[in-house]
């Protein structure tokens, strides 16, 4: 193997290693939409690295990357979930902002036919010692309607101003429930854990998860007709099957468990999840050959497929857990997807060089660097950042 076919990485402790690159993938894409399961892939947005203004304060977004992205991901045959916590929301892209991305991407959508679901949130209302349940409900109704109001399909995410204000279960059960009797179309609810936003800590009500669980399955029985599904993002993969064991007949579990996701979606003899995933931008090409397996019923393929990329996946959402949206758009500047290593709220830094390296060697062993060449290449300049020739 040749000289230019190596390159020289940081380990976590001072040392090193000389990293031989692999083929890369190639994985046999689906030629028609997906079948036996609904994969949404959260997708982040590109910044635009020429900014006038500071990236702490108000990071602009590259709107061409951004929706090629999307339309990369759909052509794929993935769904795209809109304006999430990988497009950094709540973490660099605020509401005004992401009123843009929903436009855009909603009539992004429409053009190439492809399935989409945008977050609705409360994240223009602070919380605060002032902030009440009814503002709660007044700032989720004007995020629901100004998507539905563009035709769009609205995944209700979980709030920190209702985490902040709610003194009881029964506060959470007054909100969701003021808020599904009014959409037009049913929704995916949202319950992210707190290693992904500890703003959420005690969501419905307690800390103990299956007495959370229990608050959440209530709502979701009161109010089925308008609850398409739930997407639980534990990190705990017997809670979601228990959870998804115990849903009303029609109402789906979307996976957000970007540990145990082959599993998860493979399902039992009782059941199966869809998926909601954060990953599956940064393995979107072997999350669609996968599905497409499934399709096909063949199990061992998808497996072998799949369970590959974990590794890669544990390592991205490694505590602190809500910094994983740095790998992601690392994967993304790898493959060539954007011209630039920088993110909203200058969160490239998040990570450190040897996290960076380690999911680089990762990607490469698990077949998803498209071009390994082209990503080692684009990987020396931040190595030469970090002093490292």
């Amino acid at each position: 193997m040749s000289l230019s076919r190596e390159i020289r990485l940081p380990r976590s402790g001072g040392s090193f290693i000389t990293h031989k690159l692999g083929e890369g993938g190639a994985f046999e894409l689906p030629s028609q939409p997906l079948k036996s399961r609904i994969a949404f892939s959260a997708a982040h947005v590109v910044c635009n690295p020429l900014m006038t203004a500071e990236p702490l304060h108000a990071a602009q977004i590259d709107w061409e990357d951004t929706l090629a992205y999307r339309r990369y991901l759909w052509s794929l045959g993935l769904s795209v979930a809109e304006a999430m916590d990988t497009a950094q929301r709540g973490m660099g892209l605020d509401w005004t902002r992401a009123q843009e991305l929903i436009r855009r991407s909603i009539a992004e959508s429409r053009a190439v036919n492809g399935r989409l679901a945008c977050g609705a949130g409360t994240d223009q209302l602070a919380p605060g010692p002032a902030v009440t349940l009814a503002d709660v409900e007044t700032a989720y109704e004007e995020q629901c309607s100004f998507i539905e109001g563009h035709g769009g399909r609205i995944i209700l995410m979980a709030s920190r101003a209702l985490a902040a204000c709610a003194a009881s279960p029964e506060d959470y059960e007054r909100v969701y429930g003021t808020i599904l009797r009014q959409v037009s179309e049913p929704v995916i609810l949202h319950w992210l854990g707190d290693m992904f936003d500890p703003a959420l800590t005690g969501y419905w009500g307690f800390k103990d998860p299956e007495a959370a669980m229990d608050v959440c399955l209530r709502i979701i029985r009161n109010h089925a007709d308008k609850v398409d599904g739930i997407k639980i993002s534990l990190l705990d993969a017997e809670k979601e099957i228990h959870m998804r064991r115990k849903l009303p007949a029609g109402v789906k579990l979307y996976t957000g468990d970007d540990f145990n996701y082959p599993e998860l979606i493979r399902g039992d003899e009782h059941g199966y999840s869809h998926a909601l995933l954060g990953i599956f931008d940064a393995i979107a090409p072997a999350a669609a050959a996968a599905i497409h397996a499934l399709d096909e019923g063949d199990y061992a393929r998808y497996g072998a497929i799949l369970d590959k990329t974990v590794p890669l996946s544990r390592h991205i959402f490694q505590a602190p857990t809500y910094a994983y949206k740095t790998g992601v758009v690392f994967m993304a500047y790898l493959n060539g997807h954007q011209s630039h290593f920088r993110m909203l709220g200058a969160a490239e830094g998040a990570r450190s060089i040897s996290h960076l390296a380690e999911l680089f060697m990762l990607a490469d062993q698990a077949g998803l660097l498209a071009d390994p060449e082209r990503a080692a290449q684009r990987m020396k300049p931040l190595l030469a950042l970090a002093g490292i020739e």
